[in-house]
């Protein structure tokens, strides 16, 4: 956003200041300054001159001797320049003068170009004529200069004024950088109200009174909006007798300070009025449009539609366009159609200002590759309020300016529009937030000079409706904070009760896992929640597996990632692979990360968001060095009772004879097991791959870090040694379990320290030997006692079909 300080001045008239201090200043209030330049830089002592008479150079066929009235004496100035004649009135640099830079229009010089009298093939030469150029500018912003040339002014300026200030060059043009919340700082209007609020000076709104003819705009115009959620006011005015023409030099120069090129009174009059208000509008020629009305309603995919930049844009039914009763002639909010340009042939004009779905405007102008000025104040969402006040200073621009004539009325078509918002006023919290002690005098005051109203039967603070931004307390403390001064706030503690900050149960449990996973000499991998399809079959789920009802990303990358993963181990085989083809030998990874688990289709809610703790390997361990980890975790977290690995699992991706199901209190928590070979194949891992997937949630819910302190045995321990022949189908859990049951308190610990099947063994059977400790906490244990409990273990195997061995 661009403004030259006179335009400012316009509405704060009382405004004082240095260009370095208007920037400080509006900066600290928070409308940040970028930068700023003066037109004026490098022009020095540059007079408006008129040439009384010409000569040919005697010593050059292409040089000529000028006499030069400047006002205060006649000079004499060679010059080569082709286009002047006596009588002209032109820039003159005096000697001594500077100029910004050279005649070719190149890059300026930093410190200008000084001038000094000299003499041009022995011709003495007391100065310069100068282009446009020369003086820091272009014919894009002054049009009316010759394209290689001196400069002419019109015939009726003065000579010996100050030719800079006849430009309108003694100014200087502000670049701020406006955030996307503060909509109305994208006028000339809004930054003036900031920049009033900011030095503590009178602003002053554009009084606007539209003069009409009597004549009523409905006979000219119809106007039917067919998508209101695209388009929820549009205002529609006619101007008649329209007298194209150049626009006056103070429209001229607040249009050039803007970067805004100078056309036509029509043109400029809707430009002048987009940058004053921030209100984008366009002007139809009436007499194109066809049954004279207008229709706002949805482009059909494929329609093809030529703007006024001269391409053919290929629309879709998202694009929201203005139509007449035949055809298209306009894009809503970004450019109007070629079919309906103002020329200058114009007679009867539309003027439209409308108020555009903000969102749909940004996509529509990034699918069609046209963003324009238009479009960039549409996109943030204007305040439907201000397309009536910017139509009318539109229509009361035409009648002024002598450009036409208006009609009578507007047509208004809206939607119920947002009212004022109200805000409690709230001083000591105001204060609280703030660590200041700004009084509620000086606070209201503050609002009053943005125009915020209080009132005083409900102590609400009514925020005017182009102030979207304003929506809470916190945000009225930051409007004290801006203008009170920052720099005022001084330094505070932070108020409240002490607390000690310390991490959820939930995120102590995860650092736990990391600890033991990291103790364990796992490396932490991330990888993507996003997944491709494909994954299922490479993990060779069955067709009808719940693992394959995805959450479909609706705008995803592309197939690869385009659904949310509904298992983990995707991204950690993928890791190993990747290792595993580097060569890299003895690979130990981690992943703490999400799952996605729909709760329905079609999706209603949020899915199932569950965390967990994913472990691979390969190269040095192995199905038990994978399970020692599990337990370690298991251990550290405070789940004391002794887990069952259930080898009936089920997981197609794992060794169907090397996996299992881990269990604790009756609660599956996840599973472990060595990868099957054709997943390793499908991943390209070519060693055996362990797996381990802990459900966390679970863990969490199992988990506890209370601990209960146990003093060293002071009794001695009493061990038995049990060799057994146990069917090949029972479990050493199942065995365990026997024994924990079976032992009472006085059991203390149970090994298992041999394992054998062999031709030594019956067929269908396999030999175990556990070493059973025993302990009593309050005695010494006698015979007796170890012989009963032994007795009752015996009878619990048996009833496993175990016996001992002989």
């Amino acid at each position: 956003m661009n403004t030259a300080l006179s335009w400012i001045k316009a509405y704060v008239p009382e405004l004082t200041c240095t260009d370095q201090e208007y920037c400080d200043a509006m900066t600290l209030t928070g409308t940040k300054v970028e930068n700023f330049h003066r037109l004026d830089h490098n022009l020095e002592k540059i007079v408006v001159g008129q040439i009384e008479k010409i000569e040919k150079h005697p010593d050059a066929d292409k040089l000529i001797v000028c006499q030069v009235n400047i006002g205060s004496e006649v000079i004499q100035i060679v010059t080569g320049a082709p286009n002047v004649k006596e009588g002209d009135k032109i820039p003159v640099v005096l000697d001594g003068g500077k100029v910004a830079g050279g005649h070719d229009g190149g890059p300026l010089p930093e410190d200008g170009i000084a001038i000094k009298a000299g003499k041009l093939r022995g011709i003495p030469s007391n100065g310069m004529m100068c282009s446009i150029e020369e003086l820091g500018s272009d014919r894009n912003m002054y049009p009316e200069a010759p394209e290689l040339g001196i400069y002419i002014f019109p015939q009726e300026t003065p000579v010996g004024a100050d030719a800079v200030e006849i430009l309108g060059m003694r100014d200087t043009v502000f670049e701020y950088e406006i955030t996307s919340n503060r909509v109305d700082c994208y006028s000339v209007l809004g930054i003036a109200r900031e920049a009033a609020a900011t030095f503590r000076k009178p602003f002053h709104m554009p009084v606007v009174e539209v003069k009409e003819n009597g004549e009523k705009v409905e006979d000219y115009i119809s106007v039917e909006v067919k998508d209101p959620d695209l388009c929820p006011r549009y205002c529609a005015r006619v101007c008649t007798n329209i007298k194209i023409a150049p626009s006056p030099e103070w429209m001229q120069r607040r249009l050039r300070a803007s970067g805004i090129r100078p056309i036509n009174n029509l043109v400029d009059i809707t430009n002048y009025v987009m940058e004053e208000y921030g209100q984008p509008m366009h002007a139809f020629d009436l007499d194109t449009v066809a049954g004279h009305k207008i229709i706002v309603r949805r482009a059909k995919d494929g329609d093809q539609f030529q703007t006024l930049d001269e391409q053919v844009r290929t629309l879709d039914r998202d694009i929201l366009m203005i139509c007449d009763a035949e055809k298209e002639i306009g894009i809503a909010g970004i450019m109007g159609g070629e079919n309906s340009k103002i020329t200058d042939n114009v007679k009867t004009v539309l003027f439209e200002a409308a108020t555009f779905n903000g969102p749909n405007i940004r996509k529509s102008a990034k699918r069609l590759g046209l963003r324009t000025d238009a479009s960039g104040k549409f996109e943030k969402g204007l305040d439907p309020h201000n397309a009536q006040a910017a139509i009318d200073r539109a229509c009361q621009l035409i009648q002024e300016l002598g450009c036409g004539e208006v009609v009578s009325g507007m047509v208004d078509v809206c939607q119920p529009m947002k009212e004022e918002a109200r805000i409690p006023f709230e001083p000591e919290k105001i204060n609280n937030l703030l660590g200041t002690q700004v009084s509620r005098q000086e606070m209201l005051s503050i609002f009053q000079m943005l125009e915020i109203q209080y009132e005083e039967s409900s102590n609400e603070l009514i925020i005017p409706t182009y102030r979207q931004d304003l929506e809470c307390c916190a945000d009225m403390a930051e409007e004290v904070a801006r203008f009170f001064g920052y720099d005022k706030i001084p330094t505070t503690l932070p108020n409240g009760e002490a607390t000690a900050g310390k991490l959820s149960f939930k995120l102590r449990i995860e650092q736990k896992a990391r600890d033991v996973a990291e103790y364990c000499g796992f490396s932490q991998g991330m990888s993507y929640s996003f997944e491709s399809p494909k994954v299922f079959d490479k993990l060779l789920l069955p067709a009808d597996s719940p693992l394959r009802k995805t959450i479909v990303i609706a705008n995803p990358l592309g197939e690869d990632f385009s659904v949310m993963r509904t298992i983990s181990l995707n991204g950690m085989l993928t890791s190993l692979a990747t290792n595993y083809n580097r060569r890299n030998k003895d690979v130990r990874l981690y992943e703490l990360g999400n799952i996605y688990l729909p709760r329905q289709f079609p999706l209603t809610e949020l899915p199932d968001e569950r965390m967990q703790l994913t472990l691979g390997m390969y190269g040095e361990g192995d199905f038990y060095t994978m399970k020692g980890v599990v337990e370690e975790l298991f251990e550290a977290v405070g789940m004391n009772s002794k887990a069952n690995y259930n080898p009936d699992c089920g997981k197609p991706f794992l060794h169907p004879g090397r996996q299992a199901a881990i269990e604790y209190e009756g609660m599956v928590v996840g599973y472990l097991g060595e990868v099957h070979p054709l997943v390793c194949r499908n991943y390209d891992i070519g060693a055996r791959a362990y797996v381990a997937v802990i459900d966390m949630p679970c863990i969490v819910e199992k988990s506890t870090f209370n601990r209960k302190y146990e003093g060293i045995a002071k009794y001695p321990a009493v061990s038995r040694d049990i060799s057994m022949v146990v069917p090949r189908a029972v479990l050493a859990g199942q065995i365990e379990t026997v024994l924990a049951q079976r032992g009472g308190k006085i059991l203390e610990s149970c090994h298992l320290f041999d394992i054998y099947e062999g031709e030594q063994i019956k067929e269908g059977y396999k030999s175990m030997a556990y070493s059973i400790t025993f302990r009593a906490k309050d005695r010494t244990l006698e015979e007796s006692d170890i012989s009963a409990v032994m007795k009752k273990i015996l009878n619990g195997l048996e009833a496993l079909g175990i016996e001992l061995r002989q």
